[in-house]
């Protein structure tokens, strides 16, 4: 019986260590919500009720308030979505093919969320241009990210500094355009006609 209780202690201690801590749920709850409706129209009292925490300790972790909250919180968007494009674009070793691959798995992770989770910054960086410098600038640094990791893609793949750099920022505007679309009309095939189009392009610099 000691045993058996034990093991029991053991394991419930082992799952309470593997859940999210309150500030996890905090940046990880504001990063969904801001995906989904933007800064502004993530009231703070739904944001603490649903990570399951509470006014207190959002200012405890975050004395800045719900502003630094979200600075966090596009950084940790910035970090699941380059995490989904860096796997797509590994998946395979030709540039252009890896450009259309990825986006067919941003219009498959769209239409999975029933059209909701798009690009993580988009709306808040909508909204922070010229009245939120510090959200502007987050959401600046999260598309250079995600540009660089296209731009290692296409060195790689043998296209020069300058045509990878200025490429890099043509392939994610085009996917972030595409991803809105998508997601206004409810298909997949803004997604994947751009996907095509920029693997053409891409194709282009590699004969």
């Amino acid at each position: 019986m000691a045993a058996t209780g034990t093991a029991a202690t053991a394991a419930a201690k082992q799952k309470k260590q593997a859940e999210p801590g309150t500030r996890e749920r905090l940046v990880s709850t504001a990063s969904r919500l801001m995906q989904h409706g933007g800064y502004e129209s993530t009231p703070v009292k739904q944001l603490v009720r649903e990570a399951q925490a509470t006014l207190g300790s959002l200012y405890h972790f975050f004395p800045g308030g719900k502003q630094e909250l979200a600075v966090a919180a596009i950084g940790y968007g910035d970090t699941e979505f380059a995490a989904m494009l860096g796997a797509a674009l590994d998946s395979d070793p030709d540039a252009a093919r890896a450009i259309e691959a990825a986006a067919g798995v941003l219009a498959d992770a769209l239409a999975a969320s029933d059209w909701r989770d798009g690009c993580p910054a988009t709306a808040t960086a909508l909204e922070s241009v010229g009245r939120l410098p510090e959200l502007q600038e987050a959401c600046a640094r999260s598309f250079g990210h995600w540009q660089e990791l296209v731009a290692a893609k296409l060195r790689a793949s043998g296209i020069g500094e300058e045509d990878s750099r200025d490429l890099a920022v043509t392939v994610i505007a085009a996917l972030e355009g595409a991803e809105m679309t998508s997601q206004v009309t409810r298909s997949r095939t803004p997604l994947l006609l751009v996907g095509r189009h920029l693997s053409r392009l891409v194709a282009s610099y590699t004969v």
